[in-house]
């Protein structure tokens, strides 16, 4: 069977205060930023159609444009541990 591979890219913030840029199932991180907002960009570097899925560590709203075309609204993503 075939391994689908996903199509989301995670940004978690570590203990050390840096940002990790995780593929779904990686037991390794591709890239580490000292930001969130540099990993947010390395991220979409690495995928620009993946879906960037963002775990802070508490409940913030951050706002992350959709790539390509300008969308007509933000979306917004609700995260919360």
């Amino acid at each position: 069977m075939a391994n689908k591979k996903s199509n989301k890219i995670y940004i978690e913030q570590r203990d050390e205060g840096d940002f990790a840029v995780r593929r779904a199932g990686a037991k390794r991180a591709s890239a580490v930023e000292d930001t969130q907002e540099k990993a947010i960009e390395r991220a979409r570097e690495i995928d620009p159609n993946a879906k960037l899925m963002s775990s802070e560590c508490d409940t913030r709203r951050r706002v992350i444009r959709t790539s390509g075309v300008k969308p007509k609204r933000d979306r917004v993503t609700v995260t919360s541990v």
